[in-house]
Parts: structure tokens; sequence; C-alpha cells
């Protein structure tokens, strides 16, 4: 049994779970303010370095820590915030595939 379609507030019908362009627009808008205030990643760390150490850290945790695919991403447990000691804390990195880092570490952070 399917849900009938809802009003939005810009006043279209819009089909029951779909979201209306006006809504994608004003995320979309909303994403690119954030984003021109956000450091880049050089900025925030992820240079040579960085690149050089996670390849070291992928080559000896090669499997993600959730669904143990292979792992093409290092995760800081903790979010450093731009604290370079929490940063380079290899006691705060786990290894993830790009789909649990993607949405289910995601999901978990904008939890807390």
């Amino acid at each position: 049994m399917s849900r009938p379609p809802r009003l939005c507030a810009c006043g279209k019908i819009v089909p029951h779970g779909v979201r209306c362009e006006c809504q994608r627009l004003a995320d979309r808008e909303r994403k690119a303010r954030h984003d021109q205030r956000r450091p880049n990643a050089r900025q925030r760390g992820y240079n040579h370095e960085w690149r050089k150490a996670r390849a070291e850290y992928l080559t000896a945790h090669p499997h993600c820590r959730m669904c143990g695919s292979k792992a093409t991403t290092v995760d800081h447990v903790i979010p450093h915030r731009g604290d370079k000691r929490l940063f380079w804390f290899r006691g705060n990195w786990q290894p993830l595939c790009t789909r649990c880092h993607n949405s289910t570490k995601q999901r978990q952070e904008r939890r807390t």
C-alpha cells in the first residue's frame, strides 16, 4: 500500500518519500556556503605526508573495521577538529571501506 503525496512548503505536491526540488536546491546552497568557509584538504592536514602514512596504514590494516571488505579510507575514530596530535595519533585511526565511511560512520557522527 503506498502512502499519499504531501504538500511541500513551497506549495507543490510531492510523492511520499521524495524531496521537493526546492528542498534539494536549499540543501545544495547550504552545503556550498559551508564549503566556502571550510579550509581545503591540504589546509586541514591531508597532504603528501598524510597520503604516505595512510598508504602504510592501509597496507598493515587492509580490511574495513565495520564490514570486513577492502579498506580504502583511514578514518579518525574521534574527529580531530584541527588538533594535530589527535590527527597523527594512530590509535585514533581505523580502516574503513568507502561505503562504511560515507554512510555508517557519517550517520554515527551526526548523532553525537
